[in-house]
């Protein structure tokens, strides 16, 4: 089935800005509150939402085998369920409903006041459900940087990292839409001049520039998923901070890896963008400097070109550019991490959630941590308002955004916004 919702030449008969992330070609997938104080699942054309439930009921997905109630949900798990049929099936007659040459929507008032919202109008919520988050290390120059910095520079990478993508299992309840605020955690540290732990706040806290995918029922206890047939069950992408605490996990991360240093917060953009919206897009991965074992060489390109930005914003100031990076800069691209995720028999659930890792690239501008732009705080970033940071402070606004490129034609992910906290203190009773 081809994909008609990407043709470049369509138009749409709304009134949207012509940089806009959100063009007819997107089409990503959101869950939203509406001013009646109703959750529906919808999409974005420019600066308006759309009530898909509403426009499900008035009957213009009729031909579609749905059930009534798929976008009068709180979440996009059942429809992520349906599979990839389903979605490009929605996704080109979401295309057709609101291309300049149909006018049956258009025309009818009535509709459009029922199905149509500004932005002003609606509240951003979670996605998806997410049962099971993994959080992946792929980016070989971030790696790299990190082994550099606190291990041998001459062997910064562990042995195992170019032969396997390395993860670890987060945790799922803490992850948050974009716009909602993170408390700085406390947790175990220990001081350089100490013998002993202590307790008390972070005073490292960091962002991490990560973009994470989003998971359809993918296979059974024991089956693996092919390489080559991993994206038939990837739905979308996301913007993805993964908030981390350096100094906890430092002290926390041998033997068995980050714990309270990373699962008290990850923050993600609201709008999925679907690997459909993304084809125009695609892009080689960086050539494997070790022989891969078979279930990790896959055919064709697997990566995405996905500028990334990163702005730091402190309270009532101006924002401060800190990275440009590029997703394609992945060692290991999200086939290779869902092979490797299920080769041992791992059952993947829709709306799983695997995040990519920090994405830096090879230049220092590009880098996607604090961690690694004030390397370890040596070097610290100044902002334009005459302050330093050598990691995020509290009432910082971390805000990272992302878009493709490809002549005139752009998609974009929006942005994930998030305002670090001071520590949470319980309120009198």
């Amino acid at each position: 089935m081809s994909i008609t919702a990407n043709d470049p030449n369509r138009k749409t008969w709304l009134d949207i800005p012509g940089d806009t992330d959100f063009p007819i070609q997107n089409i990503p997938f959101g869950v939203f509150l509406t001013r009646d104080d109703v959750i529906t699942i919808g999409t974005r054309i420019g600066d308006y939402a759309i009530d898909l439930g509403a426009l499900h009921q008035l009957g213009y997905f009729e031909g579609i085998p749905l059930t009534d109630d798929i976008f009068l949900q709180d979440t996009l798990n059942d429809f992520i369920s349906d599979g990839k049929k389903t979605w490009r099936l929605v996704r080109n007659r979401i295309a057709d409903i609101f291309d300049a040459n149909n006018s049956k929507l258009k025309d009818n008032q009535d509709h459009r006041n029922t199905v149509l919202f500004t932005l002003d109008e609606i509240e951003m919520q979670m996605p998806v459900q997410v049962g099971d988050y993994t959080d992946f290390y792929s980016s070989k120059e971030h790696a790299t940087n990190i082994g550099t910095m606190f291990r041998d520079p001459d062997n910064a990478l562990l042995p195992n990292w170019l032969h396997i993508p390395v993860g670890y299992h987060g945790r799922s309840s803490s992850i948050i839409p974009s716009e909602i605020p993170v408390h700085r955690p406390q947790g175990q540290t220990k001081p350089a001049d100490s013998e002993e732990p202590v307790f008390g706040p972070s005073q490292r806290v960091d962002f991490e520039l990560e973009m994470a995918f989003i998971t359809t029922d993918a296979n059974h206890l024991g089956e693996p998923i092919p390489v080559d047939e991993a994206e038939d069950y990837i739905f979308g992408m996301v913007l993805f901070n993964d908030w981390s605490a350096r100094d906890i996990q430092k002290w926390e991360y041998v033997p068995l890896g980050p714990f309270l240093a990373k699962n008290f917060a990850s923050s993600i953009s609201p709008w999925i963008v679907t690997m459909d919206a993304l084809e125009p897009f695609r892009t080689a991965s960086p050539k494997p400097e070790k022989e891969l074992l078979p279930y990790l060489k896959y055919s064709g390109d697997k990566s995405f070109d996905i500028n990334l930005e990163v702005f730091l914003q402190p309270e009532g100031g101006e924002e401060n550019s800190l990275s440009k990076s590029n997703f394609k800069y992945l060692y290991w691209n999200m086939s290779q991490q869902l092979a490797h995720h299920t080769v041992n028999g791992c059952p993947v659930n829709s709306g799983d959630m695997m995040a990519s890792g920090t994405i830096s690239g090879a230049s220092e501008d590009s880098f996607g941590s604090m961690l690694e732009l004030s390397w370890g705080g040596k070097k610290p970033i100044k902002l334009k308002d005459g302050s330093e940071r050598k990691f995020v402070e509290d009432n910082d606004t971390v805000i990272m955004r992302g878009f493709c490129q490809n002549g005139n034609s752009r998609i974009g992910f929006g942005e994930v916004r998030s305002k670090l906290l001071p520590v949470y203190v319980p309120k009198k009773k």
